[in-house]
C-alpha cells in the first residue's frame, strides 16, 4: 500500500527496527518529523529546512529508549511547520486524514503521528507538546494523548520551538499502550490517586466517570483566559524567534504566512515584556498549585473538535484561540496532562492536569478507569 504523503514524510516496513527487546516488542511508532532518527534528516515540516538538514548520527534519546524496549519505527510523520501551529494543516504537505471526523482536521502540530495512529498504521505517535501539540490532535481524533511534566522526558535530539515549554509526548488508541510507553520514558514517581477532581468548562459529567469526588469550580484564568494566553504567547514567541529567527530572515516566505507571523511576533517582544510575562505565569502557576493542594487534579476540555478542512485563515485563528484556552494552562505551568476521549461525535476530549511529578499517577488512574469502561469507553 502506498504511504499517504499527507501523513508520512518517509515510511518503511519498518523504517527502523527495534534495537532491543522489552515491554514494547513490536509496537509501531510514527515519529514526528522533529526527532532525530539515525540516518535521516529532520525536516521540521518544511521543504526548505529539510533541504539543508543533515542525516542524524543517532536517535533522539527518547526514541532510543523506545527502540531499546522493542518498538519499531514505522516511519517519520509530518508536523505543522517547525511545530508552530495547532491546526494540522501544512501548506506544503496538506492535511492528513482524520477517520473519526473525515470533514475535520486532525489538529496539530503532531498531525501526522495522530493520523497514523487514528488510521491504524501505527500504535504510538511520538510527538512533541509545547502549547498542546499532542493533546489537541489526540482530542480531535478521539485518541489518548499525554504531555509529561516539563523535563521529565529528555528533549535532546528534538528540534526545539520554545524550551521553557517543550515536552516529548505520545498518542495512542488505548490507555494501556499510553501507560506502557510511560513506563519506558518516565522517571520513577508517585502513583497515588487524587482525592478529588476540580472541574471547569462543563467537564463534571465526564469527570464523574473516573470514580472520584467531583467539584465544579471557577478559575480566573479559565473565565478570562486572554491574559494567560498572551503571557504564554509572548514567552513562547520570544524563545522561538531566538532559536529560528536568523533562519527565517535568511529564508523569506519559506514558511506559510500565518506561521511566519507567529515567529515574527517574537522579534517584537522586548526583554522587560518577556520577564513580566514570565513573572505573571509563575504567579498564576502558584495559585493553581495552591488550589490543587496536593490532593486534587484539574479537569477541563482538551480542545476540539477539529475545524473544517477548508476553513479560511481567519476561522483557523479563531479556532486556535479557543483551543489555547484549554491547552495553555498545563503548557505554561509545566504540568503533566492527559487528553482522554469521551466518545463525543465529532471527537472532543477532556484533559486531566496534575501537579508536577504526578505523571505515573495520571497514567495509573487512566488505565484503571479505562479497564472499567470509563470516559471514552475504551
Amino acid at each position: 500500500m502506498t504511504a499517504d504523503p499527507s501523513v508520512w514524510r518517509v515510511k518503511g516496513m519498518p523504517l527502523a527496527p527495534a534495537t532491543g527487546h522489552g515491554a514494547l516488542d513490536g509496537v509501531r511508532l510514527a515519529v514526528k518529523d522533529l526527532f532525530a532518527v539515525t540516518g535521516f534528516a529532520v525536516g521540521g515540516g518544511n521543504p526548505a529546512w529539510l533541504a539543508e538538514a543533515l542525516p542524524a548520527a543517532e536517535d533522539a534519546p527518547a526514541l532510543a529508549r523506545l527502540r531499546t524496549a522493542g518498538a519499531i519505527v514505522q516511519g517519520i510523520a509530518h508536523t505543522d511547520e517547525l511545530a508552530y501551529s495547532l491546526s494540522g494543516h501544512n501548506t506544503h504537505y496538506g492535511a492528513p486524514p482524520n477517520p473519526a471526523a473525515p470533514g475535520l482536521v486532525t489538529g496539530g502540530s503532531s498531525s501526522g503521528p495522530a493520523s497514523a495512529v487514528a488510521t491504524g498504521h501505527a500504535d504510538v505517535g511520538l510527538g512533541t507538546d509545547t502549547s498542546g501539540s499532542v493533546r489537541v490532535p489526540a482530542s480531535c481524533c478521539g485518541l489518548f494523548g499525554f504531555r509529561p511534566t516539563l523535563g521529565a522526558v529528555p528533549t535532546g535530539g528534538v528540534l526545539p520551538l520554545a524550551p521553557s515549554f517543550d515536552t516529548v509526548g505520545w498518542i495512542t488508541r488505548d490507555a494501556a499502550t499510553l501507560a506502557a510507553v510511560g513506563d519506558v520514558l518516565l522517571p520513577p514517581g508517585p502513583r497515588e490517586l487524587p482525592a478529588r477532581l476540580l472541574c471547569v468548562g462543563g467537564t463534571a459529567e465526564q469527570a464523574g466517570r473516573f470514580g472520584l469526588p467531583v467539584t465544579e469550580i471557577t478559575l480566573s484564568t479559565w473565565d478570562d483566559p486572554d491574559p494567560l494566553v498572551l503571557a504564554f504567547r509572548r514567552v513562547q514567541a520570544a524563545e522561538a524567534w531566538r532559536l529560528h529567527g536568523a533562519w527565517i530572515e535568511a529564508h523569506p516566505r519559506a514558511l506559510a504566512a500565518d506561521v511566519e507571523s507567529r515567529f515574527r511576533f517574537g522579534s517584537r517582544v522586548g526583554a522587560e515584556e518577556e520577564a513580566e510575562a514570565r513573572a505573571r505565569i509563575a504567579a498564576w502557576r502558584a495559585e493553581l498549585l495552591e488550589l490543587l493542594g496536593g490532593d486534587a487534579w484539574l479537569v477541563l476540555p482538551a480542545g476540539g473538535p477539529g475545524h473544517a478542512r477548508d476553513l479560511g485563515l481567519a476561522g483557523r485563528d479563531e479556532w486556535r484561540r479557543s483551543v489555547l484556552r484549554c491547552s495553555v494552562p498545563a503548557s505554561a505551568y509545566g504540568l503533566p496532562s492527559v487528553s482522554v476521549p469521551t466518545g463525543a461525535s465529532p471527537p472532543a476530549g477532556i484533559a486531566l492536569v496534575a501537579p508536577p511529578g504526578r505523571d505515573r499517577a495520571l497514567l495509573a488512574l487512566l488505565a484503571a478507569t479505562m479497564a472499567m469502561g470509563g470516559p471514552g469507553g475504551r
